[in-house]
């Protein structure tokens, strides 16, 4: 819940394997956000020279939300990970959610499923993930998630319900090398005349890529960065969430980079700062994905966006508060709620590449603090107020249309005018005359 601590039941890890058992769980204490019958939770590995195994379980039984706005008579995650010889692979299949029940409608639960609830939030079922690790394996699934868009049954707008968590890793060590062949005696030829880059380097041949050794990937510990003087916003437009995973182990890139700012999906995404936007694209990762400089050089990293606004141009120069775009789950989050992976980039690290890259959340934390962007008439997408009117400022207009495509998005006026045919006339809305 954001700004308090919520609730948590049952939770448990091994090695050192660990089973708890409860009668039921009520949050509050009257039960009228979550209530639930018997539950049991159990993590257990086995490992040996060469082999490795994890497993996770969490079963909930006689699940009720809000009331009976939800229910389901069992919610069960199971997460299995085996690792041997340096290769892993893993099994989520005995997750299930039986007997559910969304707003008085019964629901066929399936992998990675998105429900609407009503304009007050969204439900995922089993929603999960897998990665194959260096030498092993890992993956994770939570079996009814619920996000609140807004403020609903006594829990704020941000507030994120999970129930039936499992996750489950697992590594081994590789094989071991090969014996090396026998030394073949071979006619001695002259030595190599040193390169005029130093004694002992040659240059590659034409084509051939010069190879190195691995690279260990470190998260960054204790930096102490301090923003330059200028103002910065919250990424995310309107209600959000996030918990601090900077540094959590991630396949391919090795560790999590920055922070997963969980969001409605389209919700707007903005410039933190006043700067210049540049690498807007696409990538197998990222997905949709954008990069932004502010005036004194820091960087910020944007992915998973569900498309771009028109100022994600590469060269376009944005201010405080501009949509960039929009929170999606787009690339390797296709199975993940929406969400805006967001990176903090400081110029004095940039030397060192993606990994030149600090903690965002502290950040985060402060830019969220601050008072929410008022959406300026003539300046965002609402119509000027005229000086007589007595009409209040606005905050946000909600229109409709069949068609805005001759519209620009985030261009001053554009919506307007894109609206104004399709919109009826004041003596019309008030019935002539």
């Amino acid at each position: 819940m954001p700004g308090q601590s919520g609730g948590l039941i049952g939770s448990v890890s091994a090695p050192g394997n660990q089973v708890t058992f409860g009668g039921g769980f009520a949050y509050p204490s009257d039960g009228s956000a979550v209530s639930s019958g018997a539950l049991t939770g159990s993590a257990t590995t086995n490992t040996s020279a060469t082999e490795a195994a994890a497993n996770a379980a969490a079963e909930v039984n006689g699940l009720s939300l809000f009331g009976g706005e939800i229910t389901a008579s069992q919610v069960v995650a199971r997460a299995r990970a085996t690792a041997k010889n340096g290769q892993g692979s893993g099994d989520l299949s005995g997750s299930t959610v039986s007997g559910l029940v969304v707003l008085g409608q019964a629901v066929s639960a399936s992998p990675g499923q998105q429900i609407a609830l009503g304009d007050w939030g969204y439900a995922v079922v089993l929603a999960q993930g897998a990665s194959p690790a260096q030498h092993g394996y890992r993956n994770f699934v939570t079996a009814l998630e619920i996000h609140l868009g807004a403020d609903h049954g006594g829990l704020p707008a941000g507030s994120v319900i999970q129930v039936g968590y499992a996750e489950a890793a697992a590594t081994a060590a590789p094989p071991p090398p090969k014996p090396p062949a026998p030394a073949v005696t071979t006619p001695s030829r002259p030595a190599p005349k040193p390169s005029a880059r130093g004694a002992g380097s040659e240059d590659p041949k034409p084509g051939a890529a010069a190879t190195r050794g691995p690279i260990v990937r470190t998260v960054p510990k204790d930096l102490q960065v301090r923003l330059t003087r200028g103002g910065y916003v919250f990424p995310v437009h309107g209600p959000a969430s996030f918990t601090n995973t900077f540094g959590a182990p991630r396949a391919v890139v090795g560790w999590h980079h920055g922070e997963d700012i969980f969001a409605p999906m389209g919700a707007p995404v903005l410039a933190v700062a006043r700067g210049t936007v540049f690498s807007v694209g696409w990538n197998d990762i990222g997905g949709n994905r954008l990069w932004l400089r502010d005036t004194e050089g820091n960087e910020f990293y944007y992915a998973h966006l569900s498309a771009f606004s028109p100022l994600a141009v590469d060269g376009t120069q944005v201010e405080p508060g501009d949509v960039l775009g929009f929170v999606g789950n787009s690339g390797d989050a296709q199975t993940t709620p929406p969400h805006l992976h967001f990176e903090f980039h400081p110029v004095g690290l940039l030397s060192l590449g993606y990994d030149g890259v600090v903690d965002p959340n502290p950040f985060l934390l402060a830019w969220r603090r601050l008072e929410d962007i008022r959406l300026v008439p003539g300046a965002t997408w609402t119509p000027p107020v005229a000086p007589p009117s007595r009409a209040p400022r606005p905050g946000a207009f909600l229109l409709s249309a069949s068609d805005i495509s001759t519209a620009s998005g985030a261009q001053p006026g554009s919506l307007l005018r894109a609206l104004a045919a399709q919109l009826p006339s004041v003596e019309d809305a008030q019935g002539g005359g």
